[in-house]
């Protein structure tokens, strides 16, 4: 039975507001990354620079606010308090699907933020299945209308599989990567949804023309999960044995740097410390979702801006302990791989 876009997204609301939707044993691997101390770092903290330059505009710091929602009235407000804190402190933010403005042309307007942020660096989003199915001036007109900067195309194929009425012919995924690098003149970002990129996959999109990524690695919200939560019978056997299916975030960061794809690093990011893990094994920014969500849930705005606030000043913090005075040095710092994330790091050797 069909299921109606706006209830899925108040139902993702709701689900991603705890913390039972989050992958069970798997982690995203940033622990697994240990930056070398320099109890001589020579610099004073005001002397650091934070900024980052991602898909043309400044940044004040390698933070991105990672899309969420849309398509459902509470969405709207999710959207806007987020683009505002974006816009107010100098980050990225992204919008969630906005498949629901096809489907549902009357939600159009929870994705619409530039009112509040106008001078964000603002990231559409769509699917690359609805993508394939939809014309270029189709998708350039979506853009438009939310005033988008980029265009993050998302994968999700193991969402779908377990999702009620999701998606299951994925074909053309590559020749849709193409034909929108080729005939759109904003950017385009390959945006995994939680289950991460494989060296095969950024391999593909960096020859379809893709040079930016976000990963969306395994160890943070399981989507799989949230889907399994709404999925029933033989979809929610399905969903339990594929919870914490993927490749984790701090493996799919390394592949892109490999290929010297710009990316930004989502999946598990909780703090300034793994933003600034991330960014030692390559990332140009790391993108928080759930955990500021959870944070605007319990405490409204303070308590968002607060957690912004912490992450900046972890940030910050990590930079001078590692004598790093700008994110290019600490793209650079010394770094010890241990555990899993070598093994994950191996398979990419070659």
């Amino acid at each position: 039975m069909a299921v109606d876009i706006k209830q899925r997204k108040a139902d993702h609301l709701d689900l991603c507001a705890t913390d039972e939707v989050a992958f069970r044993k798997q982690t995203n691997l940033l622990e697994c990354v240990r930056l070398m101390h320099q109890s001589l770092p020579e610099m004073h903290m005001d002397e650091i620079d934070s900024s980052v330059e991602l898909l043309g505009k400044k940044l004040s710091a390698p933070i991105v606010i990672a899309g969420m929602t849309g398509g459902h009235e509470r969405a709207a407000e999710v959207n806007r308090a987020f683009a505002t804190i974006a816009n107010q402190r100098g980050y990225a933010f992204g919008l969630g699907s906005q498949r629901a403005m096809q489907k549902r042309p009357d939600t159009a307007w929870t994705f619409q933020v530039r009112e509040w942020a106008p001078d964000v660096l603002l990231l559409g989003n769509v699917g690359i299945v609805q993508a394939r199915d939809m014309s270029t001036d189709v998708i350039r007109g979506m853009l438009k209308e939310v005033g988008a900067d980029a265009l993050c195309v998302h994968l999700n194929p193991a969402m779908e599989l377990v999702q009620p009425g999701g998606d299951r012919d994925f074909r053309g995924g590559l020749e849709t990567f193409r034909r929108l690098v080729g005939e759109l003149d904003v950017p385009i970002i390959a945006k995994e949804t939680g289950n991460g990129l494989s060296p095969q996959a950024i391999r593909s999109l960096h020859q379809a023309g893709v040079r930016h990524v976000d990963v969306g690695g395994a160890g943070g919200t399981s989507w799989v999960g949230v889907e399994t939560l709404r999925a029933e019978g033989d979809a929610k056997r399905l969903g339990d044995r594929l919870w914490d299916w993927g490749v984790p975030t701090a493996a799919s960061v390394h592949y892109a740097a490999r290929r010297k794809m710009v990316s930004i690093a989502t999946g598990g990011m909780k703090t300034g410390l793994d933003v600034a893990r991330a960014v030692a094994l390559g990332a140009s920014a790391g993108g928080f979702a759930r955990a500021a969500f959870q944070e605007w849930v319990a405490s409204g705005k303070e308590g968002a801006e607060q957690f912004f606030t912490r992450a900046e000043q972890e940030i910050r913090g990590v930079m001078l302990l590692c004598g790093a005075s700008s994110i290019a040095e600490l793209q650079s710092a010394p770094r010890l791989i241990r555990g899993e994330l070598r093994d994950w790091m191996e398979l990419d050797a070659a």
